[in-house]
């Protein structure tokens, strides 16, 4: 059993999967701080200053008018954080889109690979066996 986890572990797939893991972790967090601390402030400058991070409805509970969400959760009032949500979303979609262009670079550049090994074989190295044979046959002729 020890044997098939080895084989296993060492597949290809299991340490690329295993690498991904790790990269999106780190990219997680550059993608949480490019939401944060530069999007938030240019959504914030169009909306008037709104921070969708503090909207939430009490549903239960008192909280002082114009708590924060983590000031109103440390009070044991329920919350619906309906901006919290959105967040998420947000953050959801510019990492979906960043993963695209990722993802369509790195295809642009296996075409380009794979048309320049295409070029590379489709390129004669000289003439041909039959060619050559030809050339022979018809220089013995004259």
């Amino acid at each position: 059993m020890l044997k098939e986890f080895k084989d296993f572990i060492a597949k290809g797939n299991v340490m690329d999967m295993a690498v991904g893991i790790i990269i999106g972790a780190a990219f997680t967090a550059i993608v949480k701080s490019m939401v944060g601390d530069l999007i938030n402030p240019f959504i914030g400058l169009f909306m008037g200053g709104v921070d969708f991070t503090n909207m939430y409805a009490v549903l239960s509970g008192t909280v002082a008018e114009g708590a924060s969400l983590d000031a109103a959760r440390e009070a044991g009032a329920a919350v619906f954080a309906y901006g919290a949500f959105i967040m998420a979303v947000i953050n959801f979609l510019i990492i979906a889109f960043v993963v695209f262009m990722l993802v369509r670079y790195v295809n642009k550049v296996k075409e380009t690979t794979a048309k320049e090994e295409e070029v590379v074989e489709e390129a004669p190295a000289g003439p041909s066996e039959v060619d050559l044979l030809t050339e022979i046959r018809d220089a013995l002729k004259k």
